[in-house]
Parts: C-alpha cells; sequence; structure tokens
C-alpha cells in the first residue's frame, strides 16, 4: 500500500512578544501594530499544530510515532518559545518582528530536519482562536 496519511500533533506554549519595525517611526509603528506594538510586551496562549503526511510504516502501521514527534515539539520548539519574550530571548527574533506568520516559519525550520523528509509538514499556529496562520500554506 502506498496510501498517505496526515497525522496530527497538537501543543500549546505561552509567550509574550512585540511587534515592531525599527524602520518605522513611532507614529507608523501605532498605526501598523496597533496595541501589539505596546512598548512592555504582550502575550498569548499559542496552539501549535504539527501535521506530518506520509505513508503509514508497514510494521507499526504509523506515519510516525506520534509520542517521538511530541518529544521533538518540546524539546526543539516549546524549550525555546514557551514563557518566553521571543524579542528578547530567542535569537531567531533579534532581528525578526515575531509575527505568527513570522513564528510559524521558524518552528517549520527548526523542525523540517528533524523530520524524515520523505515526509511532508506543516505548521498551523493559533495564535488567537480565531486568528491563525499555516506554513506553508
Amino acid at each position: 500500500m502506498n496510501e498517505k496519511v496526515a497525522v496530527y500533533r497538537k501543543e500549546h506554549f505561552n509567550a509574550a512578544h512585540r511587534l515592531h519595525n525599527n524602520a518605522f517611526d513611532e507614529a507608523t509603528n501605532e498605526k501598523v501594530f496597533g496595541k501589539c506594538n505596546n512598548p512592555n510586551f504582550h502575550g498569548h496562549n499559542y496552539e501549535l499544530i504539527v501535521k506530518i503526511t506520509g505513508v503509514p510504516d508497514a510494521q507499526t502501521g504509523f506515519v510516525i510515532d506520534l509520542k517521538e514527534l511530541s518529544e521533538i515539539i518540546r524539546a526543539n520548539v516549546l524549550a525555546r518559545f514557551d514563557h518566553k519574550n521571543l524579542n528578547l530571548d530567542v535569537e531567531e527574533f533579534k532581528n525578526l518582528n515575531p509575527t505568527a506568520e513570522n513564528i510559524a516559519i521558524i518552528i517549520y525550520k527548526i523542525l523540517r530536519p528533524l523530520i524524515k523528509s520523505d515526509f511532508d509538514l506543516q505548521v498551523r499556529l493559533y495564535e488567537t482562536e480565531r486568528n491563525f496562520v499555516e506554513y506553508p500554506a
């Protein structure tokens, strides 16, 4: 059988950030980013869904062991992002605006080398209950 199946792992982390562009003046930052430009930062309860698509293993029936996937996410994403200030504590955001879009891209780049290359990987990140992004689109 050569049928692909998608499996999903949902994780959660809390993080603070500030949306800000140093090339903008304060008025432009306020206009573009609104409350998200608060100089004292603000936080979100992020929901992360990692989707792996592949052919189930003939012996186990798994695309990927979801316990193993959870450990990969916890060790490489949650350990770096959970209860952190993304602007100040996460190297990738020192010069990159930590928008939901950019966070999803960074998470993908962290995970991609850790997941077998014959599996497709997609990251869905909920910043709020109603706002979420997916990468790749």
